[in-house]
């Protein structure tokens, strides 16, 4: 009877082990699995923020190149024409007219009238828009143009205040690019080479 007591008690044991080695390997197994699934949802999470960031980064590339887009757009201020781009009207009433009274002016000279007009060109006659200048008691010339373009043909005369012109040369025809400094020194070296001012 003993012996039959201690080996059930003995059986009874071994399943208790048994049950208990399994309850050990389902609480192992399940950790495990839950230890799977949060690293799982953790990678997950790691792929979408790296989705996330790297779009972000795209996003602010595609910023930074807009970015340097409208910079270079506000850098580049528009180009101003040159005075001598101008209308030929234009640029001898407001640019040449009034240099070469102040040119005169800074020398001594008074400038009694000058105008342009779509008039008679002295001595020729033929009609072409001509620059009339008055220097009060000194000399008169009249600078003229073909046509309404600078750069057209153009003819110089000039005389004494109590005289008429005689003589009707050619003015700038050896240079191609006409500036406002140019067409003011070359009247001046014309007038200064009559004798009609004195410049040095």
């Amino acid at each position: 009877m003993e012996e039959n007591a201690d080996s059930i008690k003995e059986s009874n044991s071994k399943e208790d082990e048994t049950s208990k080695k399994e309850l050990i390997d389902d609480d192992t197994s399940n950790e495990l699995s839950s230890l799977n699934n949060k690293n799982q949802q953790l990678s997950n999470k790691e792929e979408i923020g790296d989705k996330a960031s790297d779009n972000i980064t795209k996003d602010t590339n595609i910023q930074k190149v807009g970015d340097e887009n409208s910079k270079t757009l506000k850098i580049k201020p528009k180009k101003e024409l040159p005075i001598e781009k101008k209308p030929f009207t234009e640029f001898i009433n407001n640019h040449l007219l009034p240099s070469i009274i102040q040119e005169f002016n800074v020398r001594g000279f008074e400038v009694a009238d000058i105008n342009l007009k779509n008039t008679s060109r002295p001595i020729a006659g033929d009609k072409c828009w001509v620059i009339f200048c008055e220097i009060k008691d000194i000399c008169n010339f009249w600078l003229s143009f073909e046509k309404e373009d600078i750069s057209s043909l153009k003819s110089i005369s000039l005389c004494k205040s109590d005289q008429k012109p005689s003589v009707i040369e050619s003015f700038l025809i050896d240079e191609k690019r006409i500036t406002l400094k140019l067409i003011i020194s070359r009247i001046l070296q014309r007038l200064n080479g009559q004798k009609l001012i004195g410049i040095n």
